[in-house]
């Protein structure tokens, strides 16, 4: 199988070919509901996530949201 290397906030993470913002998420243990995803500097909108597929070189921003006073 072949593998693709992204860079996610900063640190180098290879992913199998075709793998999707999704499923970086998971593998992350993000949730998704308070996150937002910047893939080479565009916004990518939640309901793309999973059929957003990666590709080498790609950089990825994941930002999640906390709430608190």
């Amino acid at each position: 199988m072949s593998a693709v290397r992204v860079r996610v906030n900063g640190e180098d993470l290879d992913l199998p070919e075709g793998a999707s913002v999704a499923s970086v998420l998971e593998r992350l243990e993000i949730q998704t509901p308070r996150v937002a995803v910047e893939r080479n500097r565009e916004i990518v909108p939640k309901a793309s996530y999973a059929s957003t597929a990666l590709a080498a070189g790609d950089v990825l921003e994941v930002v999640e949201f906390v709430g608190g006073g």
